[in-house]
């Protein structure tokens, strides 16, 4: 076993209690924070590919000699190969999105300590947990663990908006809470009926006994049990229904947290998306049921986004929308298409990332989001504005730009499965995107400065310009060479497909 595949989860864990337990202590939070997020991409870099068993224990046939002094109808069934432990597998997917996270992370952090004056050791708590969090479910093999750091991420998540302190924040955390009262217990509901029909909440195994039908993958209970664990993938990630309260979400949250937050949305996304993917594909809808969803959270996200005054709340439903790129890719279920989703994941991490910590730097200059009351800031902050621009155009699609390679297999992918009519529902919605974000643009750099407007901070801090121009150079080099990216990730999907 690699012990370097639960450090993944456990050192962030463990900083974010001791910047708990330090949480009055400025210079020794800013040390630990610094030091734990610099680790976090590395880790992932320096782990080999494989499993952990928790405890030790592996399946009984990984074990010869205690399978042998076993009897014959506990050796020849399904229980020789089901796992009894929590399993961790961290393949090539696994590894490029953790790396990414931490990137993320650091970035969030970074910009978070070098702008406040009063540092908040709990926010740092929440940030750490949160990624610790949803770590844990890209690598969890085991459906009910996934579910618990779920639970854990999303209160790291209500955490992070109570303590940002922006207007109506308690009300929308307030909101998510009462809705996560309704849509986590589903989720586990549906856990619990799949443990009830196969013996086991390891996904692996789930598989195994669809596969070998062990269990019947049209009976009422399976087909519940998908409707539940369907409806807390919905909440989870925001895609319709959820789709106001996840955009809130972004928009409540200050924009270094808010940064880290939209990634949280989609490693969970994937994760569940991927379990989901594994154990439900094999129904008759259920490719369909994902198209509906991913095209409603794409039409919705842009046409709410297209109406926004508020530039984060504009971010935040283009960035529900552009969780149904991803979407596509996993209900369109060609080996190319989910690798085309996937890499649409890892793009929108960045490029959300840059376009959040970029118009952040508005919010820390003129303490506005509101575009009715900003302009000409292009005049101070020229390098800022062409790097976020860039930014817009990386999200919109535009070549060379990372983002618009995984739009493009997307669209490939859908002409593909002979559905020329999704190619065109992403071209609108890429197009639309571009109209909304270089409206809103326009707005806070390019117009006219308004009379009234002043500045409560003069400089944009060096922090703001350094992570929006390395997060700006990786979207360059992804755009330039994406095979650096779908290579891995292609090779993680040959085996689930």
């Amino acid at each position: 076993m690699n012990e370097l595949i639960p450090l993944m989860v456990i050192i962030p864990i463990a900083c974010a209690l001791l910047l708990n337990l330090f949480h009055t202590k400025d210079k020794t939070i800013t040390i630990l924070a610094l030091t734990v997020a610099i680790i976090l991409p590395i880790i992932p870099l320096l782990s080999n590919y494989g499993l952990h068993y928790f405890g030790g224990h592996a399946p009984l046939i990984n074990t010869g000699t205690l399978l042998n002094s076993l009897p014959s109808n506990i050796s020849d069934s399904a229980l020789a190969i089901f796992h009894p432990a929590v399993t961790y597998s961290y393949e090539s997917l696994q590894k490029i999105f953790i790396f990414v996270l931490g990137i993320v992370a650091f970035f969030a952090i970074f910009t978070s300590l070098s702008q406040t004056k009063k540092i908040s050791g709990p926010l740092m708590f929440l940030m750490f947990m949160g990624t610790a969090a949803v770590t844990a479910i890209l690598l969890s093999d085991d459906i009910f663990h996934m579910y618990i750091f779920f639970e854990i991420a999303a209160l790291a998540q209500t955490g992070i908006i109570l303590t940002s302190k922006t207007k109506d924040n308690y009300e929308t955390a307030l909101k998510y809470l009462i809705i996560g009262s309704v849509g986590g217990p589903l989720l586990l509901l549906g856990i619990g009926l799949l443990l009830g029909l196969v013996g086991s909440v390891n996904i692996s195994d789930i598989v195994y006994a669809i596969s070998h039908n062990l269990v019947d993958p049209l009976s009422p209970a399976f087909l519940l049990a998908f409707g539940l664990i369907f409806f807390g993938w919905l909440y989870s990630s925001g895609l319709p229904p959820f789709h106001t309260i996840k955009s809130s979400l972004y928009s409540k949250a200050l924009p270094h947290a808010s940064s880290l937050l939209q990634a949280f949305t989609v490693v969970t996304f994937i994760g569940f998306g991927i379990a989901i993917f594994r154990i439900f594909s094999i129904l008759p809808f259920f490719e369909t049921l994902i198209i509906v969803f991913s095209l409603l959270a794409m039409i919705l996200g842009v046409t709410m986004a297209i109406m926004q005054k508020d530039f984060m709340r504009m971010i935040g439903f283009l960035a529900v929308g552009e969780l149904g790129y991803i979407g596509l890719g996993f209900g369109l279920a060609t080996q190319f298409s989910v690798t085309a989703g996937l890499f649409q994941a890892l793009n929108e991490i960045i490029i959300t990332a840059l376009i959040i910590i970029g118009f952040g730097a508005v919010l820390y200059l003129t303490n506005t989001s509101d575009t009715k009351k900003l302009g000409g800031l292009i005049v101070d902050n020229p390098a800022l504005a062409i790097m976020v621009l860039i930014g817009g155009f990386a999200l919109a699609g535009v070549p060379p730009l990372n983002g618009f390679q995984s739009k493009l297999m997307i669209i490939q992918a859908s002409l593909n499965s002979g559905f020329p009519e999704i190619s065109i529902i992403a071209i609108l919605v890429s197009i639309i995107t571009f109209m909304t974000f270089m409206k809103v643009f326009h707005s806070i750099f390019l117009k006219p400065k308004p009379r009234n407007l002043k500045l409560v901070n003069k400089k944009v801090p060096k922090s703001i310009i350094l992570s929006v121009g390395v997060l700006l150079i990786i979207c360059i080099v992804l755009g330039l060479f994406p095979q650096l990216a779908t290579d891995n990730i292609s090779q993680f999907v040959m085996g689930l497909i």
